[in-house]
């Protein structure tokens, strides 16, 4: 497979089998201003973000939470906002996280700057993949070149399961607590994300907002459609989110006049 031209190409998909990156065909064409209910979470994003493509200091981000509350949305979204000014995307799943030396390496002399995208990220008692993570985090003996973030979505804040027996070693010395070591190693994953978004379930209102920016010249009855919007989330085990919003509007959008 060819090297990839960053100059023509906005993000990529890394494929161990071909242990290459593979250019994305088909982006996501999402927008900042379609993410309704998330405005704090967003404007310090895109902060953070402008900062990095300034060639400011900048922190690795991750954004955890609920599911389908936007957090994935909203990265898809900053790289349609900030392509042009050089902002690139390289995804990898947590299962490839032990080749992100290799591909820190590939990407660590281009122009551009990369955010490396690792949704859903999460670790079982007995992995090993977050030591590579952690090593591109905060470097080794080289440094981490300064183009390179790492934006990661995640269901839970501590991304390595802590179990009771962990906390059992832990203990007030002079009268401050002491984690013990098996639990130390496992938040101080999360540590090394410098930006920490948390992402709740809407409540009513919020969700029926999300569900009017997928109709907004919606012509037939708005309180039909919010009830219609209401029993499917009901359906949905009572989700009310972004995700279930556009679930929603892909049933319903052809149904009377929407």
């Amino acid at each position: 497979m060819n090297p990839v031209d960053w100059n023509s190409t906005y993000a990529a998909l890394w494929r161990h089998h071909l242990q290459a990156l593979r250019p994305v065909r088909r982006l996501d064409p999402i927008r900042l201003h379609q993410l309704v209910g998330i405005e704090r979470q967003k404007a310090e994003l895109v902060r953070n973000t402008e900062r990095f493509l300034a060639g400011l200091p900048a922190n690795h981000a991750l954004l955890w939470g609920a599911r389908g509350t936007g957090k994935s949305s909203l990265l898809k979204a900053l790289l349609n906002e900030y392509a042009a000014r050089g902002l690139r995307l390289v995804e990898v799943d947590r299962a490839d996280l032990l080749y992100l030396p290799e591909i820190v390496d590939a990407i660590g002399e281009q122009p551009q700057r990369f955010v490396i995208f690792c949704d859903d990220l999460s670790f079982e008692a007995g992995e090993r993949n977050y030591k590579a993570l952690k090593t591109v985090l905060e470097g080794s003996v080289e440094l981490p070149p300064d183009n390179v973030l790492i934006y990661a979505t995640s269901n839970r804040r501590h991304l390595v399961p802590e179990y009771m027996e962990d906390n059992r070693a832990s203990g007030l010395v002079e009268g401050e607590l002491h984690y013990a070591d098996a639990v130390e190693e496992k938040i101080s994953l999360s540590d090394r994300f410098g930006l920490w978004l948390s992402f709740y379930p809407s409540n009513q209102e919020d969700y029926l907002a999300l569900v009017d920016s997928y109709f907004p010249d919606y012509a037939g009855d708005r309180a039909g459609l919010h009830a219609e919007a209401l029993r499917f989330a009901q359906s949905r085990g009572g989700a009310r989110s972004g995700r279930t919003a556009r679930q929603f509007y892909n049933t319903y959008s052809e149904r009377d006049g929407g």
